[in-house]
């Protein structure tokens, strides 16, 4: 894998912090040539600064052309990785369920439209999505994190299957816990469901590039997810009934 990716761009979005950074320092250390994007230019500037990368702060959805340019001129892999994790119900307001939306499914689509028609040019092109674990289960408290998230895993799911013959490869990273700031975020209901199995990012990082290394779509840093993800599949109300379990003591915790 060091040797297939040294010299090529790499774009990572959302990479001022967590698993962001970690992939953004796994890729470089692989010898990669990889711009950093961040809202926050002051965190995008001090990862890229690690270890010579290129700084584009803004938003992840209109930053594909800068990146292409400031790489001379070709994205070879490009992670989705910026997300939002809104919590709330049904009953979030709607700039929330917007929000969660365009973050976490059209800023891939947006990137996608950009990259493609070169990617298929040429036959080739990788795109990273990471989606999490609520993108094929669920999240308590978090309706918004949970639909989007889902969204994004079946628009990811959607770019492999249709251009996989063409030479574009796609990753779906869908881990549970992380230890980031966004798990910090994620209140009682991240300690009760996520934080006992949470993992670091760089551990992200690395289940990423074992999957790339064996060309697969489906990337699982907790492999305990595979079978929640079959209970889910084959028995949903058996699943149902667990999930809401959890609800039910969330709900007993005060939230």
């Amino acid at each position: 894998m060091v040797d297939t990716l040294q010299g090529t761009g790499v774009v990572v979005t959302g990479a001022g912090g967590g698993i962001g950074a970690a992939l953004a320092r796994k890729f470089a250390a692989s010898g990669a040539r990889v711009v950093v994007n961040d809202l926050d230019p002051g965190k995008a500037k001090a990862v890229a600064d690690e270890f010579g990368g290129i700084a584009l702060p803004g938003d992840a959805s209109a930053i594909v052309a800068e990146a292409r340019e400031a790489l001379g001129g070709t994205v070879d892999v490009y992670c989705a990785n910026a997300g939002l994790a809104s919590g709330g119900t049904e009953s979030a307001d709607e700039e929330v369920w917007a929000a969660a939306w365009d973050v976490n499914v059209m800023a891939h689509v947006r990137a996608a439209r950009e990259l493609l028609p070169e990617w298929l040019e040429r036959g080739s092109g990788r795109f990273v999505s990471t989606v999490s674990a609520a993108g094929l289960l669920t999240m308590v408290g978090a309706a918004p994190y949970s639909v989007t998230k889902h969204g994004a895993y079946a628009f990811a799911e959607w770019l492999s299957l249709t251009y996989r013959h063409r030479g574009i490869k796609v990753h779906a990273i869908c881990p549970q816990g992380v230890r980031t700031d966004m798990l910090t975020a994620s209140g009682s209901a991240g300690e009760l469901v996520l934080a006992p199995t949470a993992i670091e990012p760089e551990d992200v990082a690395d289940a990423l590039f074992a999957g790339m290394a064996e060309d697969r779509f489906l990337i699982l840093p907790h492999p305990e997810v595979a079978e929640y993800y079959r209970v889910r599949a084959t028995e949903p109300d058996r699943w149902l009934t667990s999930m809401n379990h959890i609800q039910q003591k969330w709900e007993e915790t005060g939230q």
